[in-house]
């Protein structure tokens, strides 16, 4: 499995705001740089056996080829290396991590009350299946 600075993103593959998500990052990806994976699919469990991580949270997780983030730092840092006007995100990073964690989490939280799940993980369409690992 190669994985060398792949950019990996990580996510409920049964939540809808995720896979909104997921659709939205696709969309503004000009440049090609992330590939997905649910959290439920059996590469996700390879892949964090293979680099010995344990996620501490039911979170989003970002791997950027060398480290792991999660939370509100995941998304700040995808939306990093998303064009304008998202990009505009990075704005966020003057507020200290624990805030930015607490907003997270409170909509994680409540994500499947307010968005919805579904029964089981997107099935990608075949012209995004590439990006889906």
């Amino acid at each position: 499995m190669k994985e060398d600075k792949q950019h990996i993103i990580f996510f409920d593959g049964i939540c809808n705001l995720c896979n909104n998500s997921v659709q939205s990052v696709i969309k503004k990806d000009k440049k090609n740089i992330f590939k997905f994976a649910a959290l439920q699919s059996d590469f996700t469990k390879l892949f964090f056996t293979e680099k010995n991580f344990q996620p501490k949270v039911d979170s989003i997780i970002y791997w950027n080829g060398d480290k792991f983030y999660s939370q509100s730092t995941a998304v700040l840092k995808i939306a990093s290396k998303l064009k304008f006007p998202t990009s505009l995100l990075n704005i966020l990073w003057i507020i200290p991590k624990f805030a930015r964690d607490a907003g997270y989490k409170f909509i994680a939280g409540n994500r499947y009350k307010w968005f919805g799940k579904q029964e089981s993980c997107m099935i990608p369409t075949p012209e995004l299946k590439e990006k889906f690992l």
